[in-house]
């Protein structure tokens, strides 16, 4: 078998509105497909595709499952609106040799890390 690209993250939620209020207003995600009467909802993310889904109970959210990582623009920035939603934080802002991490949780406490990679002149050894 030979993977030839990531199809999609999917993340299982309990509760669409909430889970699609987190998504869409809090994080600023805009809608790129809804299916299967709105218990579907997919976000194009560059070339990434992130979807969101209440399927039932063959699919429930962890607080140990998700890994989605999303890249921002200001790490800062980001990191500062988060908390000014009270979004919970399994691990506070945390720099590395290569880039800026924090993971929050979302309403069903799946992770989310929010990503900043340094530019070439700011990197130490990546390895």
């Amino acid at each position: 078998m030979k993977i030839k690209a990531l199809a999609f993250v999917g993340i299982p939620v309990t509760d669409m509105k909430r889970a699609r209020s987190f998504y869409e207003d809090v994080l600023g995600l805009k809608v790129s497909e809804e299916m299967m009467s709105g218990k579907w909802v997919e976000y194009g993310l560059g070339n990434n595709t992130l979807a969101i889904a209440s399927v039932g109970p063959e699919w429930k959210p962890s607080d140990q499952g998700t890994g989605a990582a999303f890249e921002v623009e200001d790490f800062d920035d980001a990191i500062k609106r988060l908390k000014d939603r009270h979004v919970r934080f399994a691990a506070e802002p945390f720099e590395t040799a290569c880039c800026h991490m924090a993971v929050v949780q979302d309403p069903d406490g799946n992770k989310l890390i929010i990503h900043k990679l340094k530019s070439e002149n700011e990197k130490g050894i990546c390895s």
